[in-house]
């Protein structure tokens, strides 16, 4: 085995170039950006890394083989030259995906079937039917023929990394934690300034913002498929698991909503998280919101789109409350504003300028940004 060997960092489209710098400021050396995520080498000990430390990836996937094939008996053979061993225990459960694009093999299914007899007769166990999103034992291989090459991955997180582990309570169209966390990145926050949102739900952006203040790991309280790898070196991972310490105030960051049952959950998802000291929430309006500590600091909000949550008609009178209070009360503040919709947000007639696309659960959504509020 290889003492580096490829990996790719899975962002949201739209996203690729705030992971790649995350990555950047962590340590891995030269991310580039491409579609879909960020390509970086590493060792082994890279790849447990990237799974628990970057807030936003949404997948961590090692590369093991890369080659070329023309038909599929050639993919065949070629396929059982993998050392499958070195990665995958005899007994394991193995769930195979592929696709094919531009390539003499067209056939997906008769692709994966391919590549899962080569790994089941060298000793895994193919798994059968769907795979349950976040319970699935089986260690998740990706197979991409692109042009006549073939990339195999193996997924090494498992469940998708936005699933921190740290929330019970989910509010209604939540951002992914990965989002929010690479939202936060792009509006350059790093933990130390203020943060109020308005309309916080389950607390996602708060949460975000004070595990970064405190250092703490994103991954810190979940499992990942790498666990399951052959080669798993259970001491080099515990090495990278330094103890959680839990943050003390006093609080920085705050989170209002006019729903007391998502302040209520959001207080909760705080206290799993071990950032309580750092959070403060409360149930109010748009319309009593103030200034909780002298500014500047940084608004970070995500109100209802209209496409799934509320009547978009209904919206344009929130959105303009919002940017009067924002306007009269807030100056020197700095703004982030999450929406699907550019006349909603113009509707805070406030300076915010978007930023780029971003693919969000079937919709495209993008970053308004302000400087501070005059």
């Amino acid at each position: 085995m290889a003492d580096t060997l490829p990996l790719f960092l899975a962002a949201q489209p739209g996203l690729e170039a705030a992971l790649a710098e995350e990555a950047r400021a962590a340590g891995f050396l030269d991310p580039r950006p491409v579609p879909g995520g960020v390509e970086i080498t590493g060792t082994l000990q890279d790849m447990r890394r990237a799974n628990l430390v970057l807030a936003g990836a949404g997948r961590v996937l090692v590369r093991i083989a890369e080659f070329r094939a023309f038909h599929l008996a050639q993919l065949d053979k070629r396929a059982r030259k993998i050392d499958w061993a070195a990665w995958i225990a005899p007994g394991t459960p193995v769930r195979v995906e592929a696709t094919c694009r531009k390539s003499k093999i067209y056939h997906d299914r008769a692709a994966a079937q391919r590549i899962a007899k080569a790994v089941t007769d060298a000793g895994a166990v193919l798994a059968r039917g769907e795979a349950d999103a976040e319970a699935d034992e089986a260690l998740r291989l990706i197979a991409r023929i692109d042009d006549d090459l073939v990339t195999i991955s193996l997924d090494s997180s498992g469940a998708p990394l936005h699933r921190r582990g740290l929330k019970t309570f989910v509010g209604k169209a939540p951002l992914r934690e990965t989002m929010a966390a690479l939202f936060l990145r792009q509006m350059g926050h790093d933990g130390r300034e203020p943060l109020v949102d308005p309309m916080c739900g389950s607390g996602t952006l708060l949460l975000e913002a004070a595990s970064m203040a405190s250092g703490l790991a994103p991954g810190r309280a979940r499992a990942f498929a790498f666990e399951r790898f052959a080669n798993h070196d259970p001491a080099a991972w515990a090495a990278l698991r330094t103890p959680v310490v839990p943050p003390d105030g006093p609080p920085r960051f705050f989170g209002f909503d006019r729903d007391q049952g998502a302040i209520t959950g959001a207080t909760r998802n705080a206290e799993q998280a071990g950032v309580t000291a750092l959070c403060q929430f409360a149930c109010q309006p748009i319309s009593a919101l103030e200034p909780p500590v002298p500014g500047p600091g940084l608004i970070m909000v995500n109100p209802p789109y209209g496409a799934r949550i509320g009547n978009k008609k209904l919206l344009y009178g929130l959105y303009g409350a919002l940017g009067e209070t924002l306007r009269t009360r807030f100056a020197g503040w700095r703004l982030g504003l999450v929406t699907s919709e550019p006349a909603l947000a113009k509707a805070t007639a406030l300076p915010i300028t978007p930023g780029p696309h971003v693919a969000h659960g079937g919709l495209t959504v993008q970053l308004w940004q302000s400087d501070p509020l005059p």
